[in-house]
């Protein structure tokens, strides 16, 4: 299924501040009332209630261990998730997630077509809640285009500066609350009110915000059909079986208002649909779409025409559902008198959910077996080696030892692959011998410099494959390195 590029104008007046991006006309989205409306709100609802909330979700971790059920803390160099903790090394998680949301995002386009876009990109959802105080303080559609026509008085002026206001309050706790993501929230809080907050939390504070107030005040559609890419990716995602807001033109066309005083048996005979050219599905469009042109890379699939639709047949006492969600095939079958199929399961849904599931599947499986530690072995190249005065050869390495755990370890540190190694530890006097103990505090990494000797009759000439292993005391838990020996 193709989608054209057409991107639509409307006709309404234009502002100076659309022009920062194109010169286009400005969109002045109508109220509508109906399920797809009632289903967007609960959506915005619910996803601005999770992100706002979210960081104040607490969760206890033993002591010395934040306590915020989501926290990505950058100086611990740590990210919490409820009960899980993931280190810097661990990367490959967040890896994972981006590949579940984008190809979950493919299996929902390709069911159907762009319902992320229409009610969960928080483009989208700020869009809404922003044209939502909008409609508040200076009124329905039409009220809006005599507004901003009319010449600026302290009235205007007014209920200007009252929107603005409004939309800048929630930026700024929409910045806020990205913030506190990063950092422990009620602390944080507090040090908002008490003046003592850190210049690089103002910093991004202030960036979340005039970027929220500038794309969903400001941009609000353009980025949708100039910037986000999503819009030519949904061409690739869609088929003969996606279910898209489709406007029925077997049953509109040809469109014309209608008549008081004209029947529709005389409508019919004339060649005219149901289509009364009312243009609401269009003023209702969060970007200007005009569906009665047929599938564009600027309808975001949201619905609220169909809802507009509906309205106006039902004040007509025409049948519903002129404009709404199905698939290419079906308008085909309908127009030919067939009944129409739902085909949920196809190809491509099935190896995008497939995909999801295996990747979920091998992070689930990761974290339940990662280990609680880990070493790492970092071997001295200068020197390679160093000889003894009584001929031993000995190597230097750095090993770290990273304790995942919420309490205090010691660790067995031996060498498998050397005979008659003896180890030691740099600025630890007294300890030395086939094996060391090492300690490593909680949730932290141990740094130690480790010398490993040989006597010279021992240890073969050239390069020999070793294991470093650390064995956690209290659980018996091994890790492991590899690493070479180097010997003249």
């Amino acid at each position: 299924m193709s989608l054209s590029s057409h991107v639509p104008a409307a006709t309404d007046a234009e502002e100076p501040g659309q022009r920062w991006f194109i010169q286009r006309p400005k969109v002045y989205p109508a109220d509508v009332h109906g399920r797809f409306r009632r289903l967007k709100w609960l959506a915005l609802v619910i996803l601005l209630g999770i992100y706002y909330v979210t960081p104040w979700i607490r969760w206890d971790r033993g002591p010395g261990i934040p306590d915020q059920a989501v926290l990505v803390d950058m100086v611990g160099r740590r990210a919490y998730f409820f009960w899980i903790e993931i280190w810097p090394q661990e990367v490959y998680y967040l890896t994972g997630l981006l590949i579940i949301g984008a190809f979950g995002i493919f299996f929902a386009t390709t069911l159907f077509g762009r319902v992320w876009c229409g009610y969960a990109c928080p483009q989208t959802v700020w869009t809404d809640l922003f044209l939502w105080v909008e409609r508040k303080l200076e009124g329905p559609r039409t009220e809006r285009i005599r507004l901003d026509k009319a010449p600026m008085t302290a009235h205007k002026l007014a209920r200007k500066a009252s929107k603005h206001a409004v939309w800048v309050l929630i930026s700024l706790i929409t910045g806020g609350a990205w913030i506190f993501y990063f950092n422990d929230a009620p602390t944080l809080l507090r040090e908002i009110a008490t003046g003592e907050v850190s210049r690089g939390v103002v910093t991004f504070a202030g960036l979340f915000t005039a970027t929220t107030y500038f794309f969903a005040g400001w941009a609000r559609e353009q980025i949708c059909i100039y910037v986000c890419p999503w819009r030519s990716f949904q061409a690739a995602m869609v088929d003969e079986d996606t279910h898209i807001v489709t406007y029925q033109d077997w049953r509109g066309e040809g469109r014309a208002p209608l008549r008081k005083s004209q029947s529709w048996e005389e409508r019919t005979a004339e060649g005219h649909g149901d289509c009364i050219d009312c243009k609401l599905c269009v003023h209702v469009c969060p970007t200007g779409t005009d569906i009665r042109r047929g599938q564009q890379i600027s309808c975001i699939g949201c619905g609220l025409c169909v809802d507009a639709c509906n309205e106006v047949m039902a004040q007509i006492g025409r049948p519903g559902d002129l404009v709404l969600f199905d698939t290419r095939s079906n308008q085909v079958a309908k127009a030919e008198g067939q009944s129409a199929t739902v085909r949920l399961i196809r190809p491509r849904t099935v190896i995008y959910a497939l995909i999801m599931l295996v990747v979920a599947g091998m992070m689930v499986v990761s974290l339940a077996m990662r280990p609680n530690l880990d070493v790492s072995v970092l071997r001295d190249r200068a020197p390679l080696f160093v000889m003894l005065s009584d001929g031993d050869v000995q190597n230097a390495y750095t090993i770290k030892i990273l304790n995942k755990t919420h309490g205090a370890r010691t660790y067995r540190l031996s060498v498998d692959g050397l005979r008659n190694a003896e180890l030691s530890v740099a600025s630890v006097d007294g300890q030395s011998g086939p094996a060391l103990t090492l300690g490593a505090e909680p949730d932290s990494v141990a740094t130690y410099r480790i010398f490993v000797r040989v006597p010279r009759g021992a240890v073969a000439s050239g390069s020999t494959d070793v294991t470093v292993l650390a064995t956690d005391g209290a659980s018996g838990e091994v890790g492991r390195h590899r690493s070479v020996f180097i010997a003249p």
